[in-house]
């Protein structure tokens, strides 16, 4: 063999031993990589935050993208580290700058309420619509309602209703609420918009049986008043306990009232007490605004202790002190 050949041959194995050796080393260090990130992930998912945070800041500072956004996350919720929202913004930013969407949605939130970061609804828009681009239903929720409001941005109803719906589509229950009581009150609360209750309940139904307690209610209230569906009182005390049991106050006291009355449930005033008694304590009494309704709300519930006997009430008063939420799943 020509000695030049020769030379060129031990050069190219020469080659390929260094770009082999190269490429071990890499799987390696991308091995070690990604075993430092999962054992960062399972210490969160356990609750050892001091331990998680410990793991994820090396990898973030080497710019791994998603230990960079929980360590945004760590910093928003103050979990293994002491709570910073500009530590926060500033390693979402390092994440959504390489292009991940929850970074994106979590910058732009933080931008909408200027936490961390100068309140800047231009920019929040700016990251929302990055994420909503790759399908993040959240940021497109939230689009859509910047649009309708024309917060930081020109009125577009029509873009509003396009990001709306596509969060709506993804199975998102805060954009279907959302949807549900743009039917209901007709479009963004316009006065000249088109209502449709059958439309409201479908979105409403939707959301509620993802557990939205605010559908929850919704829906409660449109089987009670017979509103785009028939007229149920059963289903009507099923949708507004379910809310209840999650603190929301108005199905609490309407459940109270459907106590009172027997209406889709057995006739009960102990229980009609506690309910609506739950209802009232949650309507603050500070707020001028919510003093008239307090008031009548009072008013109802000592309509119904006036049926009562002091033993009565005195058991309404114990249930509703010991009451406590439902916790999701149980």
């Amino acid at each position: 063999m020509d000695v030049k050949v020769r030379e060129r041959m031990g050069s190219y194995r020469c080659l390929v031993f260094g770009l082999l050796t190269l490429l071990f080393s890499t799987s390696l260090a991308v091995s070690a990589y990604s075993g430092q990130f999962e054992d960062a992930v399972a210490a969160y998912e356990r609750g050892d935050y001091t331990t998680a945070f410990g793991l994820f800041k090396p990898l973030a500072e080497q710019g791994h993208p998603d230990a960079q956004e929980k360590l945004g996350l760590l910093y928003s919720t103050g979990k293994g580290v002491t709570e910073d929202y500009s530590e926060a913004a500033k390693w979402y930013r390092k994440a959504a700058e390489q292009g991940r969407p929850d970074a994106q949605y979590q910058l732009g939130f933080l931008y909408q309420v200027g936490k961390g970061v100068k309140e800047n609804i231009a920019e929040a828009t700016k990251w929302y619509w990055k994420a909503a681009v790759q399908g993040h239903p959240d940021a497109q929720e939230k689009l859509g309602f910047i649009y309708s409001v024309g917060h930081g941005v020109p009125e577009d109803v029509a873009g509003s209703a396009k990001w709306d719906r596509k969060a709506t589509e993804q199975g998102d229950k805060e954009a279907q609420n959302y949807l549900g009581l743009s039917y209901s009150f007709g479009y963004k609360g316009k006065k000249d918009a088109p209502r449709d209750f059958a439309e409201a309940a479908k979105w409403f139904r939707k959301a509620a049986v993802q557990g939205d307690f605010i559908a929850q209610f919704h829906l409660g209230e449109m089987y009670y008043n017979g509103r785009g569906v028939p007229q149920d009182y059963l289903e009507a005390a099923k949708w507004f306990r379910k809310a209840a049991e999650k603190r929301h106050k108005m199905a609490q006291f309407n459940l109270g009232v459907m106590y009172a009355n027997g209406q889709g449930v057995p006739q009960d005033y102990i229980l009609a007490y506690m309910w609506t008694s739950l209802g009232v304590s949650r309507i603050p009494s500070v707020v001028k605004k919510k003093r008239k309704q307090r008031e009548i709300m009072i008013e109802m519930r000592d309509n119904i202790a006036s049926l009562m006997t002091p033993e009565q009430i005195a058991e309404a008063q114990r249930l509703a002190r010991e009451w406590k939420p439902k916790v999701e799943g149980k």
